[in-house]
């Protein structure tokens, strides 16, 4: 054993199905390690993964008034998450986000008058304030985008029609229409992000190739690249082509959904 496996963790699986999903849920999931429609490069350090097939999730959850009963839960390559097989009462079969709690043979259900249970889907203007949500939509009928990472949830933190006010798992304070769903609960396996890698084959399994340090390169190569020494060569971090990293803002400024935004993730400091 190196002195890296020494701390490599692996997650526990043994609670988890593996009876296969059926084949109408799955389809074949096309990898172009990092290439555009051309075939050109556009993302670095990516290529090289384990073959995986997509796993077709319901987020939406418009299964409005019928019981569904959860069948099995599965392991999801695509995610972080586990995801939950759900058998309707009209014989429809759907995937879910499998949030913390849920158990094998457990009814859920979406609707405007849901008991508020993990796994129940409801409109914002229905479910009480202080309650943990994750699958949250941003638009109305477009189906959940904030909160879907393994433990990660949101809180509703209060209403004032026709919004309702949502602490985003960032910490940020966020105001979205009271028509929007959400499912109520906490995302689950909440030990995800205590897996240690290990050895860097595993990374490789998941398509990251390796990086190569900017003060390791030539001057040619990148702006922090030579020097005498292992000299970092100063300057603020890059990329080859200068575009700074680390703490660059990207966002677009004006953006239209702004003016929803109640309170940012980081306090700004005044000046002066």
């Amino acid at each position: 054993m190196t002195s890296s496996l020494r701390y490599k963790t692996v997650r526990e699986t043994r609670s988890l199905d593996s009876e296969p999903l059926p084949s109408g849920l799955i389809q074949k999931l096309n990898y172009k390690a990092g290439r555009n429609h051309s075939g050109r490069m556009t993302s670095r350090h990516k290529g090289g993964r384990h073959k995986r097939r997509y796993r077709l999730i319901d987020f939406k959850r418009d299964k409005d008034g019928v019981i569904g009963n959860v069948v099995s839960i599965h392991y999801d390559p695509n995610r972080s998450a586990d995801i939950a097989l759900i058998c309707y009462q009209d014989g429809d079969k759907r995937l879910i986000l499998a949030p913390d709690g849920l158990q094998k043979d457990q009814e859920i259900l979406a609707s405007d008058k849901a008991p508020i249970r993990p796994g129940n889907c409801l409109p914002l203007k229905n479910i009480p304030p202080g309650s943990v949500l994750h699958n949250i939509e941003i638009h109305a009928g477009k189906g959940g985008q904030i909160a879907r990472s393994a433990g990660t949830a949101a809180v509703l933190a209060g209403q004032s029609s026709p919004y309702v006010l949502i602490k985003m798992p960032s910490g940020e304070m966020r105001k979205i229409h009271q028509d929007c769903r959400a499912v109520i609960g906490q995302v689950g396996n909440q030990e995800h992000n205590l897996v240690k890698i290990g050895k860097a084959g595993r990374n490789r399994w998941k398509g990251k190739r390796p990086h190569t340090r900017g003060v390791a390169m030539n001057p040619v190569d990148h702006p922090l690249g030579g020097g005498e020494g292992k000299s970092s060569g100063g300057g603020h971090p890059c990329t080859p082509w200068g575009k700074p990293t680390k703490g660059w803002k990207t966002r677009k400024k004006n953006k239209r959904s702004d003016r929803f935004i109640v309170q940012r993730r980081t306090v700004r400091k005044k000046v002066g």
